[in-house]
């Protein structure tokens, strides 16, 4: 469609214009799917198929490298299967007081992300990506021509073609040794739900804040009840969770941590970038105040 085309449609006959403005939009995907990614989509196939041993390269953030854990897990049952971490990938985006200031996973974040994954048995190893040949990149995920507004353990089964029962744990760690039994919070500034608050918790005890001072700071504001608890790596933030009366938390990496523990949990749901879903029995999400309400009553009498 030439320029002239665009213009007559656009402003003549809207209808037709969002109809062919679709149709191109759906061939360009075809035609960048057949030149970048097909080939790339086999040979993930084939190693799958025919290598007994796999290399997995992630670049985060770390949620992300939560939510490939599934597809990992169900594949050490029949391979050896090595994870490498790549730090410093620069994110074309800006996240609001992101905690690897315009990266995705930094050096120190690595550092303290690395002892909760060297706890999980299924992996041979995992290891900060040093130029490492790579069977199965799952940064693919990015950049495939397709609109990734589903559930995001989901994203990895398109690549790999491995599809698991999601209502089953996949992260596993002992519980902590002094703090349970508490209403575990962490909420980031970012993927924040805009419709809710969290007034009503002060009507609840033993609530304690997992995420950044600065965020405890901020949601003390409304809960002013809450305490804080400052977790020295990823490893104690999950035996937290996993020592919790329930959870509750946004779009950031403690909440996929509860929901790879499935311990009892609620997420506060994104309306702009719903790609987190609750998978399993004692596990909500929300959007509106009186279902957040309701919600945590229903877990605080279980």
């Amino acid at each position: 469609m030439n320029i002239l085309s665009k213009l007559y449609f656009k402003y003549l006959n809207k209808k037709k214009y969002l109809n062919l403005k679709s149709l191109y939009k759906i061939e360009d995907s075809k035609k960048i799917f057949k030149e970048k990614f097909e080939n790339i989509i086999y040979e993930i196939h084939n190693s799958i198929e025919k290598k007994n041993e796999l290399n997995f390269l992630h670049s985060g953030n770390l949620g992300d490298l939560i939510y490939c854990l599934p597809v990992i897990k169900h594949l050490s049952t029949s391979h050896k299967c090595n994870f490498f971490i790549k730090t410093n990938e620069i994110m074309p985006v800006e996240y609001l007081k992101h905690p690897a200031k315009g990266y995705y996973i930094d050096d120190r974040m690595l550092d303290l992300f690395l002892p909760l994954m060297r706890e999980q048995k299924y992996f041979n190893k995992v290891e900060k990506y040093n130029g490492e040949k790579i069977d199965i990149d799952f940064n693919l995920f990015r950049v495939l021509p397709v609109n990734i507004c589903f559930n995001s353990p989901r994203w990895y089964f398109q690549i790999t073609g491995i599809q698991v029962d999601l209502s089953n744990p996949y992260l596993q760690v002992e519980d902590h040794d002094t703090i349970k039994d508490k209403i575990v919070i962490h909420r980031t500034f970012r993927h924040r739900n805009q419709f809710i608050n969290y007034k009503f918790l002060n009507n609840y005890k033993d609530l304690i804040f997992i995420g950044m001072e600065d965020e405890f700071i901020d949601l003390k504001k409304e809960v002013t009840n809450l305490e804080f608890y400052n977790c020295k790596n990823f490893l104690e933030m999950a035996k937290i969770i996993k020592s919790s009366k329930f959870f509750i938390g946004n779009q950031s990496i403690a909440y996929p941590m509860a929901e790879a523990l499935k311990v009892p949990r609620l997420l506060e749901a994104e309306p702009l970038f719903p790609v987190v879903q609750p998978i399993g029995k004692n596990s909500y999400d929300f959007y509106y105040q009186p279902h957040f309400e309701k919600f945590v009553k229903i877990l605080s009498k279980k």
